[in-house]
């Protein structure tokens, strides 16, 4: 199977009950994923963001990337992805932009249908459009949504969006308007485990993987690869013959010119993410700054640091696309600027 400059072999070899996933790789792809976290007020946040996003498509980046996060400032700072979008499409013209993600279980489906098309038609096709069920349980309350029935609701709903870009019927015998912009061929679902890369492969999505995820009470020290190559091979699995796969890996990614200056910028920023890790029953080691960047799963350091780093995921064999991020690092503006240049013309010819 070919896509975007990949190619991605099955092969028959066993490895426990799970089909082999080898893949040779032609060309990566590489997007830029933003999170709205500056210590400042949310116009400038979005100024900043927009700033970034314009810095990484002058540096050749595919896509940006924005998260979706309600109520909780310093979680993501967000809570409206498509209008910022817009305001970004018109202020770009060739970077692809994309929802990593939409917590769909909080929002109308048709709504998010309708915004989703109108978004793709201001931005001239360039939307791609990321779904998850969320995590924060006190967040579904305001939304009048229970946190158990999350899988339930998220599955309901995006079988709503979907087939209202296709055109389907809906209820009182309405269909949306403007009409579908083939958006049902870039949607993505964002999963932790391999039933959901399962699903994401049931239904021709593509699948979006986290910059990094807990590890099993059982499996402590599991690499970040060891917990998504299952993912990545149950999708695999289940995608319908012929049809080619889209897996974009987020990951940690803070490039400088000096390392100890990026290891104190991170030792600031990844102890800011323990007590929030701690408080929700996770076992965090925070011993020294190079515990905390194994646990937090981050790459970072000189030019040649990243890339000797990155070079040792296994994960990423199997990308079509790398979407690197700065966060837990959250250093400031201008250190985020510089490291999407050092990895544009020095990290990513590499790779």
């Amino acid at each position: 199977m070919r896509t975007h400059g990949k190619i991605l072999h099955r092969a028959p070899g066993l490895v426990g009950n799970r089909l082999k996933v080898i893949s040779t790789v032609s060309r990566k792809q590489f997007g830029f994923f933003t999170r709205l976290l500056d210590a400042v007020p949310a116009s400038q946040r979005y100024a900043l963001a927009l700033e970034q996003i314009r810095a990484a498509e002058t540096y050749g980046f595919k896509s940006a990337w924005v998260a979706q996060h309600h109520f909780h400032g310093d979680e993501g700072g967000l809570p409206s992805p498509f209008p910022f979008l817009s305001y970004v499409a018109a202020n770009t013209s060739r970077i692809r932009l994309g929802t990593g993600v939409v917590t769909l279980v909080m929002e109308d489906p048709v709504r998010v249908a309708e915004d989703a098309i109108v978004t793709d038609i201001l931005s001239q096709g360039r939307l791609e459009v990321g779904f998850g069920s969320g995590g924060t349980p006190a967040s579904y309350l305001a939304f009048g949504k229970r946190f158990e029935d999350r899988h339930a609701t998220f599955n309901r709903h995006l079988e709503t969006v979907k087939s209202a870009w296709k055109g389907a019927e809906l209820p009182g015998g309405n269909h949306l308007w403007p009409q579908g912009t083939g958006l049902e061929k870039r949607s993505w679902q964002a999963t932790f485990s391999a039933f959901g890369g399962k699903k994401a492969g049931e239904d021709s999505d593509g699948l979006l993987l986290s910059r990094t995820q807990p590890r099993p009470a059982a499996r402590p020290d599991a690499s970040l690869s060891d917990l998504q190559l299952p993912i990545v091979e149950a999708y695999l699995e289940a995608l319908p013959s012929g049809q080619a796969p889209r897996i974009l890996a987020s990951r940690s990614v803070f490039v400088a010119d000096d390392r100890e200056e990026a290891r104190q910028l991170a030792g600031k920023g990844l102890l800011r993410q323990v007590k929030k890790f701690r408080a929700a029953g996770h076992t965090i080691d925070d011993t020294n700054i190079d515990t905390l960047i194994r646990t937090f799963d981050v790459h970072l350091g000189t030019p040649a640091d990243v890339l000797d780093s990155l070079s040792k995921d296994r994960t990423l064999d199997h990308a079509t696309e790398i979407a690197i991020q700065v966060h837990s690092v959250d250093p400031e503006h201008r250190f985020i600027l510089r490291s999407l240049e050092l990895f544009a013309t020095q990290v990513a010819p590499q790779l």
